[in-house]
């Protein structure tokens, strides 16, 4: 599924309950995240799409390496020769996506929360859990990102060690990754909120990161999982406190 326009030249394509976004600057074209292993097939329809080719492709950044975030990562970086960036704390994941920090296992919400069940099944499907390791990557740590579109880097650590978003203050626009989600994928439910102790390093510094997340003050908050939230990054992040650890 693709959204034009997510937030102004930002478009928003979801595979497998996940979301991964192109970045328009004139033709040139930045990947954030990179969805589940078929998400090649969806980047090729979207670039097509927005009157666009794969060689207008300059960059992918990551928010994070969970294992359906990177999914056609090393295919971009070798067929098109464009670099990986990635926090410096996640290079690590980059080569073992599937050996993440979490706090309690997956196996508890697979046998207590029925609603993400057809999430599941669609990362099955879909090989998820099995991407393919990312060879070689440009590491940063913060400031600003040479790629299209020039993201602001703001460091939201929790559910990763290096987890970041991506701010665009020109677009009134955070891509804020799993910092904060609109649907969450280890229980189902909707609705502003951090993503499950399944999936978080540290759910008490996500839920400090959310901080970061408000001082934005954006109007667009695009998320890892679920639809964008047009209300703005300080009410997204109340919300997401008040919703509290899963």
């Amino acid at each position: 599924m693709v959204e034009a326009e997510a937030a102004p030249g930002i478009h928003r394509i979801e595979d497998s309950f996940t979301n991964w976004y192109l970045v328009q600057e004139d033709r040139r074209l930045t990947v954030v995240d990179a969805g589940v292993p078929p998400s090649w097939e969806s980047l090729t329809a979207a670039v097509r799409r927005l009157g666009r080719s794969l060689s207008d492709v300059e960059a992918l950044v990551l928010t994070h390496a969970h294992f359906d975030h990177i999914g056609f990562a090393e295919r971009a970086r070798r067929e098109l020769g464009v670099p990986v960036h990635v926090h410096e704390n996640d290079v690590l994941l980059t080569r073992k996506p599937r050996q993440y920090g979490r706090e309690r296992t997956p196996l508890y919400y697979v046998a207590t929360k029925p609603k993400a069940a057809p999430i599941v099944a669609s990362f099955l499907k879909t090989r998820a859990f099995w991407p393919r390791p990312i060879e070689r990557v440009k590491r940063f740590s913060n400031g600003s990102l040479d790629v299209p579109g020039s993201p602001r880097v703001l460091f939201t650590p929790g559910h990763t060690l290096g987890h970041v978003s991506l701010h665009f203050p020109d677009r009134d626009a955070l891509i804020a990754g799993d910092a904060v989600v609109t649907l969450n994928p280890y229980t189902g439910e909707t609705g502003p909120q951090i993503v499950a102790r399944a999936a978080n390093a540290d759910s008490e510094r996500a839920l400090a990161s959310l901080d970061t997340v408000a001082d934005s003050r954006v109007k667009h908050v695009l998320t890892g999982h679920g639809p964008v939230w047009h209300d703005g990054a300080e009410a997204i992040a109340e919300r997401a406190r008040s919703a509290g650890v899963s």
